[in-house]
């Protein structure tokens, strides 16, 4: 049990890394008064978030049984089109590594074969070609 009280040195100097810097800038989002003054999001996040009445009014307009407009249909069977080109593509590629490595193997196989083969020839020759047993003239 001697790393127990490292790590728990360790988690309380983090602790307290943390609640010493709250008052810093952080990466994601700012404490700063001035922003949140002003209320409008400046820049891309204009374009991703709408204001509340815009969205609920969205969700209003679309309930569950208003029919799609042909630009959402359009642009959902794109998307379902990339994804099966993608799958396709994928299962594609699996298809050509494995064909590949099958036939590295298959001649990886045949090799060893072909040398056992060799081998076992040279053993058991016996000084004539063809063999002895096809040189017979008598049974």
């Amino acid at each position: 049990m001697s790393w127990t009280r490292p790590v728990t040195l360790a988690l309380l100097a983090a602790l307290l890394v943390l609640t010493l810097s709250r008052g810093s800038e952080g990466a994601a989002v700012r404490d700063d008064p001035a922003d949140t003054e002003t209320g409008a999001p400046q820049g891309a996040a204009r374009r991703v978030f709408m204001p509340e009445a815009e969205a609920a009014n969205f969700f209003r307009r679309r309930s569950r049984r208003t029919a799609k407009s042909q630009a959402e249909i359009n642009a959902e069977q794109r998307q379902r089109l990339a994804v099966d080109e993608r799958r396709r593509e994928y299962h594609e590629e699996q298809r050509n590594e494995f064909e590949n490595y099958a036939e590295e193997e298959r001649d990886e196989q045949n090799e060893r074969t072909r040398e056992k083969v060799e081998q076992w020839r040279e053993f058991h020759y016996d000084g004539l070609y063809p063999s002895y047993q096809y040189n017979r003239h008598h049974v």
